[in-house]
């Protein structure tokens, strides 16, 4: 008796919570937040949702989302429009056929959803901050890479232009222009960049209005609602580094679409590029999306503006495979954004803790714990998964504690070297991704190829210390400045050996081998390579074979970040970050230290297991067969 009470109190709740919230929509379509305490009606106090004259054209249409729906909020909160007017044209004037975009979005989603709007608008999503910092640091345009800027404010200068040509098509405040569903060549549109659906009846009754010259006048609406796939990514996060392309197993070639025709296990993208199959990210294969992890709070922002894209993301692995027990909230203590996203996606836990981010305490409200037991609720097909802590080699020393999950569970990363950029002023094909239009000269980046391997270590510190964290090429590149002056190509050419943190969303269960990072060239920073511990004499010696030439600018292999256990690219700038930095010699001597014990004890003989504990102690009292490295 008591279950069914309490059953029916929660379906209560919820029905008081929608018709509260459906209210409140109502009340701010009419009265609007500035007329909050004030007796002035606004100018739409007299229409009711149902007596706009938009429905005597646009009758028995469907489609909408619950909290969308023309009986509730009517159809000028979103089109806006003049609802007074029974006459076409005075009816449609002020119309906004496409709402959503940032251009529009304060008279439009912004009316109901002003705190989501405000934080959106300082986004890097929306103002490219990083990726423009980094752009103008490298073309000695700014003395820091950790500036603040926003994307639309960008000139043209030698970097801006290069953003401009290369960059600066994936920002939300990108306008939205064609009528459509969301596909892989999407950019920008604001709001609707991510909560735009179209059904299959909506996709095909647009395609008829479209061929019928506006005149067959589709029944069935796009839905704006919260059910954000991994579409909706891939345009944007399948550029740079490339991780929705990543989280689904697929690697960047420098093939045509000709060269794999009838082949298997290459994927050709909408726009031409060619992918060559990989091994998935473990949570898409397991049917998870991008927005099982990344919850509004860190997609939408916060509203703080942040310098990097790191800074921004506040879940840690950690949050669902705890070490202990995870940080938890009741349903009752779940802020109203939270609140908003558990009635959309009727969830019913109302009874059970929520797990929350260690950093910023937002909620994951698709996931609870029952007992000792946390679940997730897929997002993509309501599929129940069992979160499971870490495994005790995760957490059974110190040795590790300050390495990033990503840097042992990531199976692959990408790696792209040789790149030269040179501004071609001729090029009759140039076109300026900000202002979408064509334009007479431009950048152009050439590639030489594109590789994949293991991630690099890089040391991310701060206050808090040392953290190892995967990084990858960022800018392994030739930069001819002088090439976008007139008359100077050639000769203000600039080299820059940079690698980025990176996130590669190639998650798997199992682990790379200890090897695989203490004895490893590419983990290490040398590039790939042969790296082998010579004995042959009794004294060990360390010994690196690059894969790749000598690059002539610092006579490092083409691939490598820093030398061989030499101060080469130690002592200048080498990454895209001031908190972030590759191993020193010193850290390189410990890494190869161990690596050369690996050679003859396997990664969980008793020997490895005891030196996580206390290394020191194990040198101290090596057998007498063991030789220590003479070059570490």
């Amino acid at each position: 008796m008591k279950k069914n009470a309490f059953g029916n109190i929660k379906k209560v709740a919820v029905a008081l919570l929608i018709l509260m919230v459906l209210g409140a929509l109502i009340f701010i379509k009419y009265w609007g937040f500035g007329n909050i305490g004030s007796a002035a009606p606004s100018e739409y106090v007299d229409i009711s949702p149902t007596s706009e004259s938009c429905l005597q054209c646009h009758s028995n249409t469907s489609g909408f989302s619950d909290y969308h729906n023309p009986e509730f909020i009517g159809c000028m909160s979103c089109h806006l429009g003049n609802g007074k007017e029974s006459d076409k044209n005075k009816s449609h004037e002020g119309m906004v056929l496409i709402p959503g975009n940032l251009s529009n979005a304060s008279e439009t989603c912004g009316k109901c959803h002003p705190n989501e709007l405000s934080k959106i608008k300082v986004s890097l999503m929306t103002t490219n901050s990083g990726i423009v910092a980094v752009d103008k640091y490298i073309f000695g345009e700014a003395e820091t890479p950790n500036d603040h800027y926003h994307i639309k404010d960008i000139k043209h200068t030698a970097s801006e232009k290069h953003l401009r040509d290369l960059c600066a098509n994936c920002h939300l405040g990108a306008d939205k222009t064609e009528f459509g569903k969301i596909t892989q060549l999407s950019r920008g549109g604001g709001c609707i960049a991510c909560h735009l659906n179209y059904t299959k009846e909506a996709h095909n009754e647009l395609t008829q209005y479209l061929d019928s010259n506006n005149k067959t006048i589709p029944k069935t609406h796009p839905s704006a609602d919260i059910f954000v796939n991994d579409l909706h990514c891939f345009g944007c996060h399948s550029r740079s580094s490339r991780i929705s392309t990543n989280y689904e197993g697929w690697q960047e070639t420098l093939l045509d679409e000709e060269d794999v025709q009838n082949k298997p296990n290459y994927r050709v993208m909408e726009d031409l590029r060619v992918y060559a199959k990989k091994e998935a990210d473990v949570h898409h294969t397991n049917n998870m999306l991008c927005v099982d992890c990344h919850s509004s709070h860190e997609v939408m922002g916060n509203g703080i503006s942040y310098a990097h894209e790191e800074q921004a993301v506040t879940l840690k692995c950690s949050d669902c495979h705890y070490k202990e027990k995870p940080q938890t909230i009741p349903y009752d203590s779940l802020d109203q954004e939270s609140l908003l996203v558990f009635m959309h996606r009727k969830y019913t836990h109302t009874d059970k803790p929520i797990l929350v981010a260690e950093n910023d305490g937002h909620p994951l409200v698709n996931s609870y714990m029952e007992g000792d037991q946390a679940y997730l609720v897929g997002k993509k097909d309501g599929r129940l998964h069992k979160i499971k802590p870490q495994s005790e080699s995760c957490s059974r020393d110190s040795a590790h504690k300050n390495v990033s999950c990503a840097t042992c569970h990531s199976s692959w990363t990408n790696k792209c070297i040789g790149c030269h950029n040179v501004f071609d002023k001729k090029d009759p094909n140039g076109f300026d991704l900000l202002d979408k239009t064509n334009v007479t000269g431009q950048w152009v980046e050439h590639v030489a190829e594109f590789l994949t391997s293991y991630p690099t270590l890089g040391v991310r510190e701060s206050e808090d210390g040392k953290r190892y964290e995967p990084a990858i090429p960022g800018m392994i590149m030739t930069l001819d400045k002088g090439s976008f002056e007139s008359d100077r190509a050639g000769e203000d050419v600039s080299f820059h050996r940079l690698y980025a943190p990176n996130s590669p969303h190639t998650t798997t269960k199992s682990v790379r081998d200890c090897k695989s990072c203490h004895s490893n060239p590419t983990a290490l920073g040398y590039g790939n390579g042969k790296l082998i511990y010579n004995t042959s004499t009794g004294k060990g010696q360390w010994e690196f074979t690059p894969e790749y030439a000598m690059n002539p600018n610092d006579n490092l292999p083409e691939d490598a970040w820093i030398g061989f256990m030499n101060s080469r690219n130690q002592d200048k700038v080498n990454t895209t970050r001031t908190d972030f930095r590759p191993l020193s010699i010193k850290e390189q001597k410990r890494m190869l230290l161990v690596g050369a014990c690996l050679q003859c004890h396997s990664d969980n003989s008793k020997v490895m297991r005891q030196s996580l504990g206390n290394f020191q102690y194990l040198l101290d009292n090596m057998d007498a067969r063991c030789i220590r490295p003479n070059n570490p």
